[in-house]
């Protein structure tokens, strides 16, 4: 079962709430989706507790929002970042109970009581994460827009085993898009992590 599964009466809920309010918007004009605040009753609106980064946060939301939205708007975590909104671009990737996931093409109900960790959520006690280190020793970056998705997904690529040589990284990063470019330093600082951890990568 996949690690969101959450129940039918909860899902069918809550497409119940959205399909509502999504229908309920005027088509025409081209207007932008009014704030949740503005457009959903108080009555309507879910509660819920998000747990991100080892903190529990209370959380009362439009049914629609997404988990991108809840942490970048509601939680202040910006991190995180919106690219394409379309799950094309990997620039919102978190962790949801270890497993990478889009924040954007979830809704923030689908992350309750799961753990989510964003890029802030990586360093401990003042130290970078490895991955972090890597990125930095290696240039992995350029504009750096990229970068906190590119981590949390080289992070998760590591932890599963995928990293064990450079098209196998290369292969399983691919869902990350670096605009500037920086694709050969970024399978780098991977690789640098991967063989520190003890990933069986060949030499070049």
């Amino acid at each position: 079962m996949s690690p969101l599964a959450w129940s039918r009466r909860t899902f069918l809920r809550l497409a119940a709430l959205a399909g509502g309010w999504l229908a309920a918007r005027p088509i025409g004009g081209g207007a932008a989706l009014a704030e949740p605040s503005q457009s959903v009753p108080q009555n309507d609106r879910l509660r819920l507790t998000l747990s991100v980064n080892g903190t529990a946060y209370p959380l009362t939301l439009d049914p629609r929002t997404t988990l991108l939205d809840a942490l970048r708007e509601h939680l202040m975590l910006t991190g995180t970042k919106k690219g394409c909104d379309m799950g094309a671009c990997g620039a919102c990737t978190v962790h949801v109970d270890g497993t990478r996931v889009l924040a954007c093409l979830i809704l923030a109900a689908m992350a309750e009581g799961k753990a989510v960790t964003t890029i802030e959520g990586l360093a401990r006690h003042g130290k970078l994460h490895p991955m972090q280190a890597a990125f930095l020793d290696h240039d992995g970056f350029q504009c750096g827009y990229c970068t906190p998705g590119q981590i949390m997904s080289a992070v998760a690529l590591v932890d599963e085993g995928r990293a064990t040589s450079d098209g196998e990284i290369r292969e399983f990063m691919s869902g990350n898009i670096c605009r500037c470019g920086a694709y050969p330093n970024i399978v780098d600082a991977i690789r640098s992590v991967a063989v520190a951890s003890g990933s069986s990568v060949p030499p070049r």
